[in-house]
């Protein structure tokens, strides 16, 4: 597969710059592939298609404010900091993006909020956009980091709305999002509301747990034709033996695994074994993975609808056949469904 054949015509009016009203109210295409027929449902229907003993996997990752603004010392420029995962708890050092790079050198002193409360000395390049700070702050750790998080930004993706409003912190966010460290999140599992978690629990229908701290790769260009060549970003991701315990046994079971997101996805293709069985486990991958590939754990899985020659859309192709993907996608559009990060939804069976 070539990255020229994940193009389609797209206009960004058909990115979704809010949410719907209520989590469960996205639209939902329903992609069967043993028929290749099409459905358009509402996401609450999702049980529709699942009986008992059937589980869900979600990935369980918590977005922390990323984005913060600040002020270069002496010539007071203005500075934007995206910070992408800490390095060091107890020497406060972040590996961060810097907006303008260009302005920012190794030695350089970033001062943020009111009285300059919270500062930051750059110590290294680590990439061409990227730098590492250290962070100079008088208080316990627990003082510094309620304050950096006090001081940031929900890092809503910018070709979403250029304007963060109060009510992305909880919208950016799954309701079960526990684990901090994601500057991404985990879209699929946002359409997933109280309700309909307990009307899973009243028709059986199981739920377990994963965790993948989704980065900034996710939206990274991919810029090569030969997608063998694409590096994908390496994610933390975490198994726990209650997890594995809970998919192994469904599976043995005869029941389905369904991956609510492409970061689930990638994480069970991580660390399944070469018997289909789940390993507990912790670590980084940057598994890419596009057709033709072999899936081995879920049985269905739940996306949003992704942007044209995005990672997120090979994956989405490679799982539910790239001929069907492809026309459901010119469905979609047709039909008017919302893409993005707050879009509607693809449930593929």
């Amino acid at each position: 597969m070539k990255l020229s054949q994940y193009g389609f015509e797209f206009s960004p009016e058909l990115i979704a710059k809010y949410p719907a009203t209520y989590r469960d109210d996205a639209r939902m295409m329903v992609v069967h592939r043993d028929t290749k027929t099409i459905e358009h449902r509402t996401f609450k229907d999702i049980l529709d298609y699942f009986d008992e003993n059937d589980r869900f996997v979600f990935n369980d990752t918590k977005v922390f404010p990323a984005r913060l603004y600040g002020n270069k010392e002496k010539t007071g420029a203005e500075i934007e900091i995206f910070l992408l995962r800490e390095l060091n708890h107890d020497l406060r050092l972040w590996d961060v993006l810097v907006d303008p790079a260009r302005k920012i050198r190794i030695g350089n002193k970033l001062y943020f909020g009111e009285d300059d409360i919270l500062g930051a000395e750059v110590i290294d390049n680590t990439t061409s956009r990227g730098r590492t700070l250290r962070f100079l702050f008088d208080g316990s750790y627990e003082e510094f980091k309620e304050t950096l998080f006090r001081l940031g930004e929900t890092p809503l993706p910018r070709w979403v709305r250029q304007q963060v409003e109060p009510e992305d912190a909880e919208r950016y966010q799954t309701i079960f999002a526990e684990k901090e460290g994601a500057v991404v999140a985990p879209t699929a599992g946002m359409h997933f509301s109280k309700h309909l978690l307990k009307r899973m629990e009243i028709k059986g229908v199981e739920r377990s747990f994963v965790t993948l701290h989704a980065g900034l790769g996710n939206f990274r260009t991919v810029d090569v034709e030969d997608l063998s060549k694409h590096k994908l970003d390496s994610e933390q991701y975490f198994v726990t033996e209650e997890a594995a315990e809970q998919i192994n046994s469904t599976k043995r079971n005869g029941h389905k695994i369904v991956a609510i997101g492409t970061t689930v996805m990638r994480t069970l293709e991580t660390v399944v074994s070469t018997h289909g069985m789940i390993k507990s486990q912790n670590g980084w991958t940057n598994k890419f993975i596009f057709a033709p590939y072999d899936f081995t754990v879920a049985d269905a899985m739940v996306s949003n609808l992704h942007l044209p020659e995005s990672t997120q859309l090979m994956m989405v192709a490679a799982f539910g056949g790239y001929d069907l993907i492809m026309d459901a996608y010119k469905q979609a559009i047709a039909e008017g469904y919302r893409f993005g990060t707050y879009g509607d939804a693809m449930l593929i069976l």
